[in-house]
């Protein structure tokens, strides 16, 4: 068996975060679209209704439908609790899954990476609210993502919802709440 010494597998782990990283931002620099989408009067589930929600997201690709003009390639990704969207476009996580030939190639997928409530560039109690921003649960964040990708970003279809930790029980009430909405 052969082993790398310390300065060689040092020497590979700097060259994969110069290369990496250069590689994904030239695959997605041309696809890539921060945005945020606004909500009027959202209602919460607990019954109070904020003015405007904010969810801010990141798209990669572009979307494509097929004959009926259904969305075919669209990919809803969701983050952990202290994360957000973009956490996503870490050369960990894009690098192995956007990039060209690898399994969400933005070249063929459409990718979505929202903040979720309460996080990143979204609507949260520090932007003002503070003790008064409605108590907001995973069924709120659910509806604002359905939201999200319905009325902001017009998708009709799902190939994909997945998710890492909250984002990943997340997904499971997006199964619960919206079972023909994806595959």
């Amino acid at each position: 068996m052969h082993y790398l010494t310390r300065p060689a597998l040092l020497a590979s782990a700097i060259a994969s975060l110069l290369i990496a990283p250069g590689s994904f931002a030239q695959a997605s620099a041309a696809t890539g679209a921060p945005g945020d989408f606004v909500m009027r009067d959202f209602h919460f589930a607990d019954g109070s209704v904020l003015p405007e929600l904010r969810i801010h997201y990141v798209t990669l690709g572009a979307p494509r439908r097929d004959a009926g003009g259904t969305v075919r390639n669209a990919v809803l990704i969701l983050h952990g609790t202290t994360g957000n969207g973009g956490g996503f476009l870490t050369p960990q996580f894009a690098g192995e899954l956007f990039g060209p030939g690898e399994l969400l190639d933005t070249a063929t997928h459409y990718i979505i990476l929202p903040d979720g409530i309460g996080t990143g560039k979204s609507s949260k109690p520090s932007d003002g609210l503070h003790a008064r921003f409605p108590h907001y649960g995973y069924h709120d964040m659910i509806t604002a993502q359905h939201r999200l990708v319905t009325e902001g970003l017009h998708v009709n279809h799902l190939l994909l919802v997945m998710g890492t930790s909250m984002g990943g029980m997340q997904t499971w009430m997006w199964g619960e709440a919206y079972p023909g909405f994806m595959d």
